[in-house]
């Protein structure tokens, strides 16, 4: 009571007249509510409700007249007055209505569960309810006191939870969902020694299980006091090796659950970048080779076998020191063991003569530089140039004994118990591309999405360098995972273009080997794949702006380019010939690039818009040459539009001229219609998102979008693809989605993701060569994101237009509504890359040295909003074993200075994603005084340490 006394009198005090004069130089004045007639001015803001209240008066229960009204009406025996009690009586009955509803519905589950124990999804429908009962009061407190207790008392919650599901589990014992629920909620609060082996029993109890399976490695892979590379290694070949054999049927007591041959190839995956992030590059591209080799080189006359009995055949050959998948003369398990049957053969390969080891001595390249960072640069370039297995070389008459390093060689014991039969012809497809996307080979696949954010840790998902060409962008790599031979810190990115010498020696002699493995569509989607990773090079010295590495790059990608198309089989396969125009126009071969691009249409034939790749084809030619076109007006008699005009008539292709007839244009108008009209009542609407039909669709739909672009305007380009998309929304898409959830594979974009790409592309050039309004664009997105949340190439889009907007709530709210109905984490990290770069804006504002600045963007606790947004993000179930989003937040305290906030969320990452090296080398820029520590922990962890302390000393004193 004293204390209320007390803050009357503080407006008093503080607010005089000479802190009026003092407050009224930076802004609008406060004063008190005596001081309204001295002082007079109108600008001043009234402060009256801290002076309406007169002291009480003093009375014989209230001497001193310290007492507020309430106090002092009970000193004298006397009740509140009537609005008071009106006021409590109508809390308390609220407080009942709440507590009366919630009793209701606790009996309401008691009730279910007590005539429907067997329903496992009322049970778990029971467990979150009790989120919102704690929530609120509880409707079983005594004391008003009780009831704050309970509210805040997260233990209890844990506990009536736990008590829930051991109901439910003795109703359901066999029940694995009840299981991993309760052992969830037993992390909180029990031992990791206790924790695995609760998991353990489950593991045995189920272990035909392949999701229980993935639980359990992603639980041990994550618990840093337990955790090791080898004891992880081990226990994925356990894992695998015990689903072979209940696939095989060797474990009679469990049967066989769907989906476990997909579920196999999943947690081999997540193996090989398991170790791929550990830094034991040389285990992972080992396995790779072994089970390529295993599933697609296999004799005839052990595939009838089991899987351990085909895998101890399989050893001789391994061990046999034979060349393997992907090394010079490697022909294959199979030829060799037909070859052993006839008394084996004897190689003898000629050195090569330009072949130069890297002097070890010259990776020290300045010795003046600090410890740590000629550890990191030493480090960075042998994870480049060692990340293949190494082999004793015969034309050397090598032994073993002359690796430098043992951890370069990899036994079979390695790899023995992770080989396993995949049967289905899609599987072992995926298993190649992800191979190929391994080491750095665009495919146009995904992974799992059970692999996806643990194997996520390059930040290379928000790259926008192709924003100048918003048509024709090339989406180069799986963004988000790093490619084999490409570990560094996370300020330094990305140092080498392709691979060194050996690497790019092995992709050639990967690809020699399964070509001919392949013919038809198979064969030539390779030879697609071959090309683009040329081309991805192209790319990649075009934005690093490397003239002398893009010369010689595009010699050596255009004679790859002729050689494929010299092959009989490719001579028409315009899929190829598109990849070369493009790659001869990304060089600046314009006039080349058109003569090609004719020759290809020449080529085609008369089949015109039911020609798939000619449609694929003339939409890549077209946009190329619209991107050239200097303003709007040449459209209508562009090359681009000769194009889409001949492509709708279709004849043979003429080169063009130069002319171009108006009837030409209203024939094609009225063939574009037609075609897509027919499309739409022919093709039945389960077909809309298969992969062939739905390329067929998309690029129908962007030639006709062009076309209408060139000849009528944007407003009827958008016009097409808004309504093919009303048609693929309700009905197709969903099917997709429903279908690749249960596969687990994401491999092709939906017919709508596609049209809306092409829509927002489209809209993004328009606006770059025009004058158009955002909001159109930002609606089309905003409404696509909604469907497809993962998908990165929208996220980029929406985040680009929105760096230009200085309102940001309402892309806060789009944000923030799209975090809470999706499990994908892609939106937490765009989320919080548009918060980065609207500090970036705000700081460059700020920071301009020249006078006085007046700032636009307040800077309105930016920092705070990314710290709660990166905070939320590794709460979520995805985002707290994903490697990138901790380098990105450790990355991000670092750079606001707080060393030791830093170093605490570094110990704290690693509790979660023990295994990612990339984590060590990070910690090891951002705190250099503790570069011994954190490589005696890596050590102790088992993680690749290529570059000993020791041995950085000895080449220093050398």
């Amino acid at each position: 009571m004293v204390e209320k006394k007390q803050s009357h009198k503080r407006p008093e005090r503080y607010f005089t007249k000479n802190s009026v004069q003092l407050l009224s130089t930076d802004g609008i004045p406060v004063y008190s509510k005596s001081q309204t007639s001295s002082s007079g001015p109108s600008t001043f803001i009234p402060v009256s409700q801290l002076d309406s209240d007169a002291p009480p008066p003093t009375t014989c229960v209230n001497p001193l007249g310290i007492y507020d009204p309430l106090t002092t009406l009970w000193l004298e025996g006397k009740g509140p007055p009537e609005h008071e009690t009106l006021k409590q009586q109508a809390s308390q009955e609220t407080s009942e209505n709440v507590n009366s509803i919630l009793k209701a519905k606790v009996e309401e589950y008691n009730r279910m569960v007590r005539e429907n124990p067997r329903d496992v999804h009322i049970w778990m429908e029971f467990v979150s309810f009790q989120d919102e009962v704690m929530r609120g009061p509880s409707p079983y407190a005594i004391k008003d006191g009780e009831q704050e207790i309970r509210r805040k008392s997260f233990k209890l919650i844990l506990e009536k939870k736990l008590a829930i599901l051991e109901r439910a589990i003795e109703s359901n014992p066999n029940d694995v969902d009840l299981k991993l629920a309760k052992l969830k909620l037993c992390t909180e609060f029990w031992e990791p020694s206790s924790l695995i082996k609760e998991w353990q029993k489950l593991v045995f109890l189920h272990p035909n299980n392949p999701v229980l399976w993935q639980k359990y490695l992603l639980f041990c892979q994550s618990q840093f006091s337990t955790f090791s590379v080898s004891k992880v290694h081990s226990l994925y070949g356990k894992c695998l090796s015990t689903l072979a054999a209940v696939q095989d049927g060797s474990m009679v007591s469990h049967p066989v659950l769907p989906g476990t041959e997909e579920a196999m190839l999943a947690v081999f995956l997540q193996q090989c970048h398991f170790l791929r992030q550990a830094g034991h590059s040389e285990k992972a591209v080992s396995l790779f080779q072994a089970l390529i080799d295993f599933t697609f080189f296999k004799p005839d006359s052990v595939k009838d076998l089991p899987t351990r009995g085909q895998v101890e055949f399989f050893e001789p050959f391994w061990d046999s020191g034979e060349p393997r998948f992907g090394e010079k003369g490697a022909k294959g398990w199979k030829s060799w063991m037909h070859q052993q049957e006839k008394g084996g053969w004897i190689i003898i390969n000629k050195p090569d003569e330009d072949e130069e080891d890297v002097d070890e001595d010259q990776e020290i390249k300045d010795k003046t530089l600090p410890k740590w960072q000629i550890w990191l640069d030493i480090e960075c370039s042998r994870e480049t140039r060692h990340w293949l297995p190494w082999r004793p070389d015969k034309t050397k008459k090598q032994t073993e004994e002359d690796c430098d390093d043992p951890e370069r060689q990899v036994l079979f014991d390695d790899l023995g118990p992770s080989l396993i039969r995949l049967s289905s012809p899609d599987l072992q497809f995926q298993l190649l591309y992800s191979f190929l996307q391994f080491v750095g080979v665009p495919c146009g696949r995904s992974l799992f999405p059970s692999n996806l954010y643990i194997a996520m840790d390059e930040n290379n998902i928000f790259d926008t360098e192709q924003s100048e060409r918003p048509l024709t962008t090339f989406d180069s790599l799986l963004s988000g995972v790093n490619s084999i031979g490409h570990m560094d810190t996370m300020t330094r990115g990305r140092q080498h273009i392709g691979h060194c010498k050996e690497g790019e020696e092995f992709i050639q002699n990967v690809f020699h080997l399964i070509l001919p493995l392949f013919s038809g569509k198979e064969k030539a989607n390779l030879s697609v794949c071959w090309l683009q990773y040329e081309i991805s090079k192209v790319v990649q010295c075009l934005q690093a702006k490397n003239k002398k590495k893009l010369k010689s790059q595009g010699k050596k990608s255009k004679k790859l380019a002729k050689n494929l198309l010299k092959a009989s089989e490719n001579r028409n396969n315009l899929s190829l010939w598109k990849l070369y125009a493009y790659l001869e126009w990304l060089l600046g071969n314009t006039e080349d690039a058109r003569k090609v691009f004719d020759t290809a249409l020449c080529l085609a034939g008369t089949e015109g818009m039911r020609n798939t790749q000619l449609c694929n084809l003339s939409l890549l030619y077209a946009s190329l040459e619209v991107e050239l076109l200097e303003n709007l007006e040449e459209t209508v008699m562009s090359r681009a539009l000769h194009i889409l005009t001949k492509l709708a008539e279709s004849g043979p292709y003429v080169p063009y001229t130069g002319q171009l007839l108006s009837v030409n244009i209203l024939k094609a108008r009225k063939a574009y219609e037609h075609a897509l009209q027919d499309y739409l009542s022919e093709s039945p609407v389960s077909n809309w998102d298969q992969a062939s039909s739905s390329s067929q669709l998309v690029n129908l739909v962007g030639c006709y979008a062009l076309f209408q672009y060139l000849t009528v305007g944007i407003d009827a380009a958008v016009l097409i693809c808004r309504h093919i998309s009303e048609k693929l929304k309700g009905s197709a898409s969903q099917k997709f989605e429903s279908i690749g959830e249960n596969l687990g594979i994401h491999n092709f974009p939906t017919a709508l993701e596609a049209v809306t790409l092409m829509h927002t592309n489209l809209l993004r050039y328009h606006m770059k060569v025009s004058i158009y309004p955002l909001n159109p664009l930002r609606e089309v997105l905003m409404e696509a994101l909604k469907l497809y949340p993962s998908n990165q190439s929208l996220w980029r889009s929406y985040i680009q237009i929105q760096s230009k907007s200085h309102n940001a709530s309402k892309a806060r709210r789009f944000f923030d509504s799209v975090t809470r109905s999706t499990k994908s984490l892609e939106p937490w990290l765009f989320a919080i890359q548009a918060e980065e770069m609207r500090k970036k804006l705000v700081e460059n504002v700020q920071r301009v040295d020249v006078g006085e600045i007046y700032s636009t963007i307040p800077e309105t606790g930016l920092t705070n909003r990314i710290k709660a947004l990166f905070e939320h993000a590794i709460q979520s179930e995805n985002g707290a074993h994903c490697p990138l989003l901790w380098r990105m937040y450790l990355n991000f305290l670092f750079s606001l200075g707080n060393k030791e906030r830093s170093k605490g969320l570094f110990y704290k990452a690693l509790q979660n994603c023990p295994w990612a090296k990339v984590l060590y080398m990070d910690a090891i820029e951002y705190f250099p005084d503790q570069l011994q520590e954190t490589l005696d922990l890596m050590t102790e962890k088992e993680l690749r340490v290529r570059v000993p302390i020791e041995e950085l000393e000895l080449l220093l004193e050398d």
